[in-house]
């Protein structure tokens, strides 16, 4: 993510914190020093909001330990003013799995709660039911409580929250993936409009958590419809058959040609037999600021060109390409090219796949 530092590496997963959280400390310190004016009082605001995120920390190590377990690798997890994010590569298929993992974050916000309740209770610190309402008291106990909050908050059922992960999952037991992912993200969405209404009556922090929660929600949403929509697909059903190769002794001019005769911005470079990388459009048009047309291909420095096999699964070349710099895939039988695949086409299989689902589904209603 944009504007991120790496502050940890724990457990091998990359810990970030997002400058807006700088932001949400510094309005912390701010608050401490208006209601009570010393220096110690700003450090104890700082630290309380330091030990709350440690918490979050803590819970989204609870997502991404347990989706280890069923081989799901999470690339790294960043610190938001809403919230902790676990960016893992993909999320679980099987639905107890995902009610699983769902639930391992809350779950370590319980352990917190009971740890620092015990400690509070050895201690001789009283808790009782009306405090529990309250915001005051020791720090730990407010952190307490704190902890308990983040339990019942996200156990609402308000997709792509961790309850919502959980509604999600228990309607997959009753219908299909993208379907459960439609209701799920609806209710989710009705959940933003109440935020969002109860921010502008109450707190304009819910309004930030709405916000979220519609547009994490549409977009997991949307994600999940064109995985449906790619079932079944492969780089051959995606690759394009009919394309132009440049020879490293081939002209600038050559490119120049192809380019304005066709549709094709960016070339592979080398024989069917063997690929020495990739011109794409952006170095192109660099090669001839710099150089002329007459500069032949093999004098510029080319990008690697990834291969796939045929079989490959669309889903996973969309990965590779939003990835890749240059946005295309060599599709190989053995040494031989067979395609190539490229960012804009498997965006029109996409279009093309969702409206034919979208027929198909208005004929059977």
């Amino acid at each position: 993510m944009k504007w991120s530092w790496k502050i940890a590496r724990i457990a091998g997963i990359d810990v970030y914190v997002h400058i807006t959280f700088f932001l949400l400390v510094a309005w912390f310190g701010y608050q401490y020093w208006r209601l009570f004016g010393t220096s110690s009082a700003v450090l104890e605001g700082i630290a309380y909001i330091i030990a709350l995120f440690a918490c979050v920390v803590l819970h989204e190590y609870g997502h991404a330990l347990t989706a280890r377990r069923y081989g799901i690798v999470t690339r790294d997890i960043t610190l938001l003013p809403i919230g902790g994010v676990a960016s893992m590569e993909r999320l679980p298929e099987d639905p107890l799995q995902e009610i699983k993992v769902a639930l391992a974050g809350p779950a370590v916000n319980v352990v917190i709660a009971g740890l620092l309740w015990l400690w509070l209770n050895i201690n001789g610190v009283e808790v009782t039911k009306e405090e529990l309402m309250t915001t005051g008291g020791p720090f730990l106990f407010r952190l307490m409580v704190v902890n308990i909050f983040l339990v019942l908050f996200n156990l609402l059922p308000a997709f792509p929250m961790d309850g919502g992960r959980v509604l999600r999952a228990a309607l997959a037991m009753r219908m299909s993936h993208h379907k459960a992912t439609a209701m799920a993200a609806m209710i989710g969405q009705n959940f933003a409009i109440l935020f969002g209404l109860l921010g502008l009556m109450y707190n304009p922090f819910l309004m930030l958590i709405a916000v979220f929660l519609w547009f994490g929600a549409s977009a997991e949403n949307s994600a999940e419809q064109t995985k449906h929509s790619l079932a079944g697909a492969t780089a051959a059903s995606a690759m394009l058959t009919e394309f132009h190769i440049l020879s490293p002794d081939d002209h600038l001019s050559t490119a120049i040609s192809y380019t304005l005769s066709g549709s094709q911005k960016d070339f592979p470079v080398g024989s069917v037999h063997h690929l020495d990388g990739v011109l794409t459009q952006a170095d192109l048009l660099q090669a001839l600021q710099e150089h002329g047309k007459h500069i032949k291909v093999g004098e510029i420095n080319l990008h690697s060109i990834k291969r796939v096999e045929p079989d490959t699964p669309v889903e996973q070349l969309l990965d590779e390409l939003q990835t890749d710099s240059t946005h295309m895939l060599a599709v190989c039988h053995g040494n031989r090219i067979e395609g190539i695949v490229n960012l804009e086409n498997v965006i029109e299989m996409i279009k093309i796949a969702t409206a034919l689902n979208a027929n198909r589904s208005a004929v059977r209603e």
